[in-house]
């Protein structure tokens, strides 16, 4: 059966190379980018039933005119792959002065899927992209008045979207699906090799595993659980996402910081 998939950060990497792979079997995706051109070259590439959406998820307002687009044009989204994220960058701060690790790995996803869950069918999934690098959040480096460092904002704003993962799953007993998944450590994305200076290891890792998680029967029943694909199961995420005191404080950082950007 065909189903309507949406890949946030599908202009390259493990986001392009899943659209492919869905695309050939026949189902309608939706890619997204920052820009128009690389959009287009993600079209083409993609081929098939495509279209393309841009927005810069590190300002709130592209997010929410994005997921107006999107409910504009569709009544039904079967599948969300929240997979766009951020390593190094240059300027690491918004223009509201929030950290733009932070917004793009956490907040952005976070603010896209509320807004999409009216359309995403109950027998949907949404899928996070999570990492094998975790760590407890801090609250004032969530809150952007705090400068950390590159590799340890995106272990917390991982860790941040796999607590929202198990929040969210909680309040969708009835469904979609959401599930946190970890597809693979330093597979060979952009991210990887401007990042860390390495080739990476095969994106196919990442890309299979995204499949699987968006449909495949394997995560039939794995709300709110986390897939760590570098052991090639369900595990549990870091400890810190397990304490109820600190996934509190970080849900409602995220509530916070999405009320101010509002």
């Amino acid at each position: 059966m065909t189903k309507t998939i949406l890949i946030t950060g599908s202009t390259d990497g493990i986001g392009l190379l899943t659209a492919q792979n869905l695309a050939k079997e026949g189902h309608k995706i939706l890619l997204h980018g920052r820009g128009a051109a690389k959009l287009e070259a993600a079209a083409n590439k993609v081929g098939g039933d495509v279209e393309t959406f841009a927005a810069d998820l590190s300002r709130i307002a592209d997010v929410q005119s994005f997921a107006a687009e999107v409910r504009e044009k569709h009544d039904r989204l079967d599948v969300l792959i929240n997979n766009a994220g951020v390593l190094k960058i240059a300027d690491t701060r918004t223009e509201t002065g929030h950290d733009v690790r932070f917004m793009v790995n956490t907040f952005a996803p976070y603010a896209l899927t509320r807004a999409l869950l009216p359309i995403i069918s109950k027998d949907g999934r949404i899928v996070n992209l999570s990492s094998a690098a975790q760590a407890p959040i801090n609250l004032d480096a969530m809150r952007g008045e705090k400068q950390i460092g590159h590799n340890d904002a995106y272990a917390q704003s991982k860790l941040a979207i796999t607590i929202w993962t198990r929040e969210l799953a909680k309040e969708l007993a009835d469904g979609p699906i959401v599930v946190a998944v970890n597809p693979g450590s330093l597979l060979a994305s952009k991210m990887v090799k401007e990042g860390y200076g390495i080739a990476g290891n095969d994106l196919q890792i990442g890309a299979d595993i995204l499949r699987e998680a968006g449909l495949g029967a394997s995560f039939a029943d794995a709300s709110g659980k986390y897939f760590d694909n570098d052991s090639g199961r369900f595990a549990q995420p870091h400890a810190a996402a397990l304490d109820r005191d600190h996934s509190a404080q970080v849900m409602q950082g995220i509530e916070d910081a999405l009320h101010h950007l509002r």
